[in-house]
């Protein structure tokens, strides 16, 4: 009898052909990676920055004084130049309303000058006002973690290096002021017949030594706020960062 014809939509039985090889598999599917979080994908740009950084990253740390952080060192440091900044304040303040008792008549000083009159007691007081601000703010923006309140006071601690650096040059290329300015003090400034009895040269050597460990330190200090400015700064940046790539692979 003849062969009906296969319905339409009934599944194909396909036979091996006879003498032939067997047909190709097909290919798998290409692999696709899985995809990445958003913190892996932030890494690389961050990897990628300190690779192009890497020759300042030697001079770069999270730690001062050997045992606390940066932004501790910071925040110590702030507080410790607002209570100083806040002592003269009060002296200043002081001597403006009672000016006997802190006024030095040129008889006393031996010289033809007054020690302090009222417009430099003014700007005096104008300075420490505007030292407890520049502190207040490091001292907030270390805490707070906002790095641009930090560079008033960096950039004071700069302009104060410039300004030690400048007088040792001056007493290494002057050495003579040192003699001039010892017989300019008062008669009853305490030890300056002593100082005044010491070799030139001993002095000079005394002096600039006084003041290299002085710059060291002030160096160091300045190294300490601009690692603490560094770390903030990395941080929110990364954070940033971490959060816009968070959101794209979350879109």
């Amino acid at each position: 009898s003849g062969g009906s014809p296969a319905r339409s939509g009934s599944p194909r039985s396909w036979s091996r052909p006879s003498g032939g090889a067997a047909p190709a598999p097909a290919p798998a599917p290409a692999s696709v990676p899985p995809p990445r979080s958003g913190a892996a994908r932030g890494a690389e740009p961050r990897g990628a920055a300190e690779m192009l950084s890497s020759p300042w990253a030697r001079f770069y740390s999270n730690s001062c004084c050997l045992c606390c952080h940066v932004r501790t060192g910071t925040i110590i440091l702030g507080v410790w130049y607002l209570i100083i900044n806040s002592v003269v304040l009060l002296i200043l303040l002081s001597a403006l309303t009672d000016p006997d008792q802190y006024h030095l008549t040129s008889a006393e000083l031996g010289g033809e000058f007054e020690f302090m009159d009222d417009a430099n007691m003014c700007i005096a007081t104008a300075i420490s006002l505007l030292m407890i601000l520049i502190c207040a703010m490091a001292t907030y923006g270390a805490y707070k973690q906002h790095a641009a309140w930090i560079i008033p006071f960096f950039c004071y601690q700069i302009f104060d290096f410039a300004l030690n650096t400048l007088v040792a040059i001056s007493v290494l290329v002057y050495p003579s002021t040192i003699q001039d300015y010892l017989r300019q003090l008062p008669a009853n400034f305490p030890y300056k017949e002593e100082i005044m009895s010491v070799n030139p040269t001993c002095l000079v050597v005394i002096i600039l030594l006084f003041i290299s460990i002085i710059l060291a330190f002030k160096g160091y200090l300045i190294s300490c706020v601009w690692n603490c400015y560094r770390y903030i700064n990395g941080r929110n940046n990364s954070d940033v960062l971490v959060y816009i790539t968070t959101n794209d692979t979350a879109v």
